[in-house]
C-alpha cells in the first residue's frame, strides 16, 4: 500500500525517477540536490518508499514536539541540537557501527537559496560523516524543471576539495543548481 503511495506521488507530481542498479550498499550517507521545495522532500522519501530503503535523516530537535515527534521518528528523524556542542559526526558514525544497515539522508545546507539570493558554499558535515564511518556518499536529485529524478552515482570520500569538485561535476549533468563550494582548504 505504501509503495503504491509512493507511485502515486511521483505520477501526481509528473516526475519520472530512476534509480542506477547496484549504487545502494548497506551503509552510505545519500546526499540530495535541489532542495527547493518541500516537494522534493516528500519525493524523496516516495523514492526510498519504493525502494524499501530504511532512511533516516538529522532534523532540529524542535520538531520533536507534540504531534510531531511520533511522524518523525517514524520516517527516520533524528533529533538534533543545532545551538550544542555535541560532536554529530561522532555520533553518526556510532550509529553507523552500531547498526547492520543504515542509510543517512542529508540535504547539505545552502542548497536552498531564495530568489535573487546568492548561494553559500554547502557545509560539509555529510562528507565529514561519510569520511569518518568510512562508508559511501550517494547521490540523489530531483530536477522540478525536467520533470526527473533519482539515485545516480556515489563516491567513497578521500579529499574534500577534489571529492567536492568531483560532486559539483556529477550533479551538473542533473541538474541546474550550480553547487557553490567552499574555497580549498590550505595547510
Amino acid at each position: 500500500m505504501k509503495k503504491q503511495i509512493a507511485k502515486m506521488a511521483f505520477k501526481l507530481a509528473g516526475v519520472e525517477y530512476h534509480v542506477e542498479p547496484n549504487i545502494l550498499e548497506d551503509k552510505q550517507v545519500i546526499i540530495g540536490f535541489e532542495h527547493t521545495t518541500m516537494m522534493d522532500a516528500v519525493l524523496s522519501i516516495a523514492l526510498f518508499e519504493i525502494h524499501d530503503i530504511k532512511i533516516h535523516t538529522l532534523i532540529k530537535k524542535e520538531l520533536f514536539k507534540g504531534p510531531f515527534k511520533p511522524l518523525l521518528e517514524g520516517v527516520g528523524g533524528i533529533p538534533v541540537d543545532r545551538k550544542s556542542n555535541q560532536d554529530i559526526v561522532s555520533q553518526m558514525v556510532e550509529q553507523f557501527e552500531n547498526n547492520q544497515k543504515f542509510n543517512l539522508v542529508i540535504a547539505p545546507e545552502a542548497t536552498r537559496a531564495k530568489n535573487g539570493e546568492s548561494r553559500r558554499p554547502i557545509r560539509t558535515g555529510f562528507w565529514h560523516i561519510a569520511k569518518a564511518a568510512n562508508v559511501p556518499i550517494v547521490f540523489l536529485f530531483v530536477n522540478q524543471k525536467t520533470k526527473k529524478g533519482g539515485i545516480f552515482g556515489k563516491l567513497y570520500p578521500s579529499d574534500l576539495d577534489s571529492d567536492l569538485a568531483q560532486i559539483k561535476a556529477m550533479y551538473k549533468e542533473y541538474t541546474e543548481l550550480d553547487i557553490v563550494i567552499p574555497e580549498p582548504v590550505t595547510v
